[in-house]
């Protein structure tokens, strides 16, 4: 028998689509040309997205997924982070298993609720992979029942050095529905899948356009704050955050010293998106293993759309005005200001050499060659 006909399950999802890109062409930090084709690349990870939390989640059979990445970017996603979600239901065992890779930090983090327009999700509970009973070859495993308000599991895992840092592996379970078939497929189910893939598309756009409203933007522009918890973060990660506006004749130079009690310690510029930029084809971050450090101890950033000619170099890519954040994470203390906080002066792109007390310039070429160890090291560790 052939069964012909629209159900009609998508109408939910082709609105939002067209509720969403109102929203994108319409945003109040558009300036350029440029700032509206990014905000529908920006989209199009959005829909992305929300195709994924929709179709891939199943309650019954959790799995991991990877919403964020170099193709979805969101949050003002680390460039140096790969993200791991599960949703989870109350009250009932999980199973994680994996083996431990060489990566600088692998968190766990369970979330009540999820972030939205008018706040930050509620973090229940958090821990780096210290708190694991790791075997020999690398391999772990831990159970957790979710506890009442759980929603999300959250899987951070962070490297510092690109080159040589490789990527674990990891699962979770229900050892309760291990060994079932799915549910079959019906209309109800699939209009539902839709359902929830519109109001998430919507919901995301909306929630990373307030979200730095809470705490980037409440800062005075090109500043950033001292090292302090990051909201709704880690117990042991730190991090400070701003924004920047610079002229095209203008740089930015951030002093910081490098910490040795972290093992993850970095900078990263993002765009009024609240999302990172290119971080594959440009410099856009620096992890302390990736910057040069001075004698001295300290990490000095130059941020400017002119090329200073110096490694440390983050480039705005068009960008006249973004997010800032220095991120410590894996930290075996507490930080202050006055010996692990950072300083800005805001100088002429022109008098950058002048000012910078071990300035050590290099060529075009090297330069390029950098750019090249990150388009290797990002392929190799990124999945999407």
């Amino acid at each position: 028998m052939t069964v012909t006909g629209s159900l009609g399950l998508t109408k939910p999802l082709q609105d939002a689509i067209a509720e969403a890109e109102e929203l994108i062409a319409n945003a109040p930090f558009i300036r350029t040309e440029q700032d509206r084709l990014e905000g529908y690349d920006y989209l199009a990870g959005r829909i992305r997205m929300a195709m994924q939390m929709a179709f891939d989640y199943d309650l019954d059979r959790p799995l991991f997924i990877n919403p964020t990445h170099q193709f979805s970017r969101q949050g003002l996603d680390n460039p140096d982070a790969v993200y791991f979600n599960a949703y989870l239901r109350e009250g009932v065992e999980y199973v994680v298993r994996g083996c431990r890779g060489t990566s600088a930090d692998l968190s766990f983090q369970v979330m009540a609720g999820t972030y939205s327009a008018d706040s930050a999700a509620t973090s229940l509970m958090a821990f780096d992979d210290r708190e694991l009973d790791i075997a020999p070859d690398g391999t772990f495993e831990f159970t957790y029942v979710a506890e009442p308000g759980a929603k999300t599991m959250i899987v951070r895992e962070v490297f510092n050095d690109w080159d040589t840092e490789l990527r674990g592996t990891l699962t979770i379970e229900r050892p309760d529905t291990m060994g079932r078939p799915a549910k079959p497929l019906t209309a109800d189910l699939l209009r539902k899948k839709y359902e929830v893939a519109a109001r998430s598309l919507v919901g995301s756009i909306q929630t990373w356009f307030a979200f730095p409203q809470f705490f980037q933007y409440k800062e005075p522009v090109n500043t950033l704050t001292a090292p302090q918890s990051t909201p709704g973060g880690l117990a042991s990660q730190r991090s400070s955050i701003g924004h920047y506006e610079l002229a095209e004749d203008e740089a930015m130079i951030v002093s910081v010293p490098v910490c040795t009690d972290c093992s993850y310690q970095a900078i990263q510029i993002g765009s009024d998106w609240y999302a990172s930029t290119d971080y594959e084809t440009h410099q856009t971050s620096l992890t302390k293993a990736q910057a040069v450090t001075d004698p001295d101890g300290v990490m000095r950033f130059v941020i400017s759309e002119g090329n200073p000619g110096i490694a440390n170099w983050l480039e705005t890519t068009g960008h006249r005005t973004g997010s800032m954040m220095l991120r410590w994470q894996r930290l075996e203390r507490d930080l202050t200001q006055d010996a692990d906080g950072p300083t800005i002066q805001v100088v002429k792109l022109a008098d950058v050499p002048d000012l910078l007390p071990h300035f050590t310039p290099i060529t075009t070429e090297e330069y390029a060659e950098r750019i090249a160890a990150r388009q290797r090291s990002v392929a190799r560790r990124m999945i999407s």
